[in-house]
């Protein structure tokens, strides 16, 4: 079984499946070597290990060396966030899906806003379109990749967020994806309403809040997203044993 299938076929297991958001390759191997059945990038949390601030800043051809990296050392698969697509125009997104997909990514995702000073919700229309195209292509050029799609209207925090969601993944899934991405919805009801009202799976991502895993899966979820949270914890204990060793003058922080 491929990658591709292997990453399609565990979206439609009765279970959620927990994935593993990398920064590096160390990272991508902590997560296979501990029995996790897929990875994928956190934007942010790359984006940081590189020194640049998340929404694109990142080099493209550093986020491929990084992948092609990935998908060297490790067997399980790998999907990777793209953001908006490291372009602006369809030609450019789905230049950049060909690559990766000759890599050996199983999967990418696209999202439905564009970061910037703020970061600003595409028109529906248009966004509807590049998805259009993206899945064509896809298609037409049988390539193997997973399409998860992500909607930010609980990210962005919208009073309306989720008439906005169900609104969108209704026009969303009528143009050949594969998943409905929405992060940043924890209530309940919510989660429930909008799994409900989707044929595809839908990915949830860590927050505070968010049920736990068994009860995500009752709720209809089918994935569940670290996002950037064990990246920073990481980071945060590591601060602190280097602090540590200055206050103490000694290396015991770090050796016991």
């Amino acid at each position: 079984m491929s990658p591709f299938e292997t990453f399609s076929r565990l979206h439609r297991d009765p279970s959620p499946f927990l994935l593993g958001n990398i920064w590096d390759v160390n990272s991508a191997k902590l997560f296979e070597t501990h029995g996790y059945q897929a990875i994928g990038t956190s934007s942010q949390a790359v984006a940081k290990a590189f020194g640049y601030e998340d929404g694109e800043q990142l080099p493209f051809e550093t986020l491929l060396g990084l992948a092609k990296r990935v998908v060297e050392t490790v067997r399980i698969p790998f999907t990777l966030d793209m953001e908006g697509g490291y372009s602006r125009t369809i030609g450019g997104i789905t230049e950049n899906i060909t690559r990766l997909h000759d890599i050996g990514i199983a999967g990418i995702n696209l999202e439905d806003t564009i970061a910037g000073a703020t970061r600003q919700l595409q028109p529906v229309a248009a966004f509807q379109k590049v998805l259009t195209a993206v899945a064509d292509h896809i298609s037409r050029n049988n390539l193997r990749i997973f399409l998860n799609i992500r909607t930010d209207g609980f990210l962005l925090g919208m009073p309306g967020a989720l008439a906005e969601t169900l609104a969108r993944i209704g026009s969303y899934e009528t143009t050949g994806i594969d998943g409905i991405f929405v992060p940043c919805i924890t209530d309940r009801n919510d989660i429930k309403e909008v799994a409900g009202a989707t044929a595809l799976p839908l990915n949830v991502m860590c927050m505070p809040g968010l049920p736990d895993l068994e009860e995500l899966g009752s709720l209809g979820v089918k994935r569940i997203s670290m996002g950037p949270f064990l990246f920073s914890k990481v980071y945060d204990h590591a601060g602190l044993l280097a602090q540590r060793v200055l206050e103490n003058k000694s290396f015991s922080s770090i050796l016991s």
